[in-house]
């Protein structure tokens, strides 16, 4: 469904450097790239794709590869703390709508970046929105995505701050010919606020728990295959039967009642 417009809007989506899951290369973040999907699905707007950090990062490549005519890029250190410099940025050129991912797929990965930018900006935030269903008369309706995949409908007023849920479309693919005729506009920060806690931090790759394997005494592959394809036997169990009804009864109320289940006044 597309969404209704009476004139046009701007909108802002706020991108990050994401991570691969199990390799740790810099990709595109997966929520943040829906955004950016989102915002290229709105008729009547304009759009610009805004990443604060370093402007020669390959991985704005993925972004750009999208169908973006241009990203604007923030200038900052890696320590420099994101939320400042956007809402500095932000306040010069107000937009009506500001899509960002859910978290980012690096660094400290809280989520709070829409609520912190709302904060400074005094506008409202929604949160995990699937689909912008119209925008008329100053008020947004979206669609936000629930639990075991319900949808909500929402109506915000314009300008608010809004975090793309996993639920929204699927990015299209990134071209690497429609990559390289991007332009990226770098903007200088005038005051940098450093993120000290952040800096004090110690990252360390993450280590799979061991699990502690169970020793088999087998001597030949026959016994070693028998031993890891046997079915577990259960212990301390009984079976009843050929037994009148009364008794069996009894020893079902008694288990029920040793677990725990049911209480004898």
């Amino acid at each position: 469904m597309q969404p209704s417009s009476a004139k046009s809007f701007v909108v802002k989506t706020l991108v990050s450097i994401g991570a691969h899951p199990d390799s740790g290369r810099p990709r595109r973040a997966m929520t943040d790239s829906r955004a950016v999907e989102l915002a290229l699905n709105l008729p009547e707007s304009e759009l610009e794709v805004v990443h604060a950090g370093d402007p020669a990062h390959p991985a704005l490549g993925y972004y750009s590869g999208m169908g973006l005519s241009r990203i604007r890029v923030l200038a900052q250190e890696p320590q420099a703390d994101a939320v400042d410099t956007l809402a500095q940025y932000l306040q010069q050129d107000m937009p009506d709508i500001i899509l960002t991912g859910t978290r980012a797929e690096s660094g400290e990965s809280s989520g709070l970046l829409p609520f912190f930018l709302a904060q400074k900006l005094q506008c409202p935030v929604v949160v995990g929105i699937a689909e912008i269903l119209s925008i008329e008369n100053g008020q947004a309706k979206v669609l936000q995505a629930l639990p075991r995949g319900q949808r909500r409908a929402l109506s915000v007023s314009l300008p608010f701050v809004a975090s793309v849920d996993m639920a929204a479309p699927m990015p299209r693919q990134s071209a690497f010919g429609i990559a390289r005729r991007t332009q990226i506009d770098v903007s200088k920060v005038d005051s940098v606020t450093l993120d000290h806690e952040w800096m004090n931090w110690e990252e360390t790759s993450a280590k799979a728990k061991v699990k502690r394997l169970k020793v088999v005494k087998a001597k030949t592959a026959a016994d070693r295959f028998k031993a890891a394809t046997a079915k577990t036997t259960s212990s301390g169990g009984q079976v009843i039967k050929d037994q009148p009804v009364s008794e069996m009864a009894k020893a079902v109320f008694d288990v029920l009642l040793e677990e725990g289940v049911i209480r004898q006044k």
